[in-house]
């Protein structure tokens, strides 16, 4: 199973990008909310990875966030959602507001979303409502987690002389891109900050 792939963007359009891995260009088919995350094209990207396979095709979808990649999963789990209208759920409202509208039963936001009838709303709160939950309490604890190495992270860099405005900035930025460990945010900070000395 592709958990995540990490590479070069060699090209990107409002439903799919090319990621190079290792001289392998892998399509990968994504939500509006993906794309506008992206980085310039050549630039490294890391998308979390679902492959779906159908009639011997293998065909892989991808997010910025886990979060979207955990309601892609739970929205393929529901009879008569396929990947493809799950993208489309994805790109027409933000993953927050889709937690939001189904754990507050509101129909009528999920059927502002382009394809969506009141039919498969309703079938979307009363399949996710329960599992919702427990998606919000993940989250809620990896944001803690993100702030928590975000704030260290600055901390230690401006216990080593760097102004406070100049770490935050460096810090945003590396964390913008992928989920790091403390010691590897600090690391990369060093070294960006060494290049603009």
């Amino acid at each position: 199973m592709i958990a995540y792939i990490r590479g070069r963007l060699a090209s990107k359009d409002s439903s799919s990008v090319v990621i190079e891995n290792n001289g392998i260009g892998y399509e990968i088919f994504i939500p509006l909310s993906t794309l506008y995350n992206l980085p310039e094209k050549d630039e490294e990207v890391t998308l979390y990875v679902c492959p779906y396979i159908k009639d011997e095709n293998i065909m892989l979808f991808g997010f910025s966030t886990l979060l979207e990649k955990k309601l892609f999963l739970m929205l393929t789990s529901i009879p008569g959602i396929g990947p493809r209208l799950a993208l489309n759920i994805l790109s027409g409202i933000g993953a927050q507001d889709l937690l939001e509208a189904i754990l507050n039963g509101n129909t009528a936001r999920l059927c502002m979303i382009p394809g969506i009838g009141k039919k498969i709303a309703q079938r979307i709160i009363l399949e996710l409502k329960e599992k919702s939950k427990g998606i919000i309490s993940e989250d809620l604890m990896a944001k803690d987690r993100f702030y928590s190495i975000k704030s260290d992270a600055i901390s230690a860099l401006v216990n080593l002389g760097y102004p406070e405005k100049t770490a935050e900035k460096v810090v945003s930025e590396i964390l913008s891109k992928k989920e790091l460990d403390l010691e590897t945010v600090i690391r990369e900070s060093l070294k960006r900050l060494s290049r603009q000395v």
